[in-house]
């Protein structure tokens, strides 16, 4: 039945094709579409018949950082076997989610999905470390939490076998898959231009980039900084001419909110898309903050790398504005969960 656009009470003020949620929202699963409220088991992705997600998007991506007191550490550190304990301990150290999320808040959680892999592979973020955000951020009650990423391997088959579909719907949160996304035109950099970017991470009122530490065969690690090449569908490859400054320019663009480093089990090598159990390790930790300079330098030194021995995309992410890499080494702050 259609509602009057002043039925619903986040669209008090938009135009009806404006919509952020609307009964005609549907739900996508198994092969079927079914109206949201016959459905009682969670769907697989969830997405408005209009323009699925409200306001009107700009042509570029707001800074999301918030500024932290100085009593609040910057990294947070946190070492234990449940991944998800070590989410809710390291943020609960920096003073809970409700000092980065709010109820005006549009989410967007930006996970690693990059590829067709079991959770113990290691090639994508772990589902849990996924879901816990996901809570914490549902907890402080925010219009919206979607999570979104744009794969290298089939999208939903790389999102149901990650796991990570199926932990995020079950936490509360609405999974978009590119293919049933909108996109919007955004400048990337004056070198890089202007491409098309899901439209999630353009309405987004917050970000929290939730990447895994990985081995990769290009720039040696993978974490923080160069899961932002997810937030579009555009080949991978147009991106390799100088990826150091690829890498950096995207994270110029981004400014996340928040940046979860996901190393609960971590691929040594033959990354980044693994496959053999034997590459992996078991870390068992999580790195939380909101400096991604000093962040992706942490998974660096996982792999021994020092802050001395960095590549070049460190140089220019600093010299950018986005962080410090010695950040990692002078003030983390470094718990074991439970």
């Amino acid at each position: 039945m259609s509602q009057h656009p002043h039925d619903d009470p986040y669209t008090e003020n938009s135009p009806p094709r404006r919509r952020l949620f609307t009964r005609r929202r549907v739900v996508i699963g198994g092969g079927a579409v079914v109206a949201a409220g016959a459905l009682t088991g969670g769907g697989f992705l969830t997405y408005d018949r209009y323009l699925r997600f409200g306001r009107d998007a700009e042509t570029y991506i707001p800074d999301h950082r918030i500024e932290l007191p100085t009593s609040v550490p910057p990294i947070v550190i946190v070492h234990g076997t449940d991944p998800a304990l070590n989410v809710r301990t390291a943020i609960d150290r920096m003073g809970g989610m409700s000092r980065f999320i709010g109820p005006d808040d549009v989410v967007v959680v930006k996970p690693n999905i990059g590829f067709d892999r079991a959770p113990d592979q290691a090639a994508n973020t772990h589902p849990e470390v996924v879901a816990e955000v996901a809570r914490l951020c549902l907890e402080e009650r925010p219009q919206r939490v979607i999570v979104c990423d744009c794969p290298v391997a089939e999208s939903r088959r790389a999102f149901e076998r990650s796991g990570i579909m199926a932990a995020a719907i079950e936490a509360g949160a609405e999974v978009v898959l590119p293919e049933v996304s909108s996109y919007r035109t955004v400048e990337i950099s004056s070198r890089l231009g202007t491409w098309d970017v899901l439209e999630p991470f353009v309405v987004a009122t917050k970000i929290i980039n939730v990447p895994v530490a990985k081995h990769h065969n290009l720039t040696n690690t993978t974490a923080g900084m160069k899961n932002w090449i997810g937030i579009t569908g555009k080949l991978r490859v147009m991106f390799h001419n100088d990826l150091d400054r690829s890498i950096a320019e995207l994270a110029a663009l981004m400014r996340p909110t928040l940046t979860v480093v996901d190393a609960s089990r971590v691929l040594m090598e033959t990354g980044p898309k693994g496959g053999s159990l034997n590459a992996v390790k078991q870390v068992g930790a999580v790195a939380v903050g909101v400096d991604p300079v000093a962040l992706d330098a942490w998974a660096y030194s996982l792999w021994g790398t020092g802050p001395d021995d960095l590549p070049p995309l460190f140089d220019l992410a600093e010299g950018m504005g986005l962080g410090r890499a010695e950040l990692y080494t002078e003030a983390p702050l470094e718990i074991v969960a439970g």
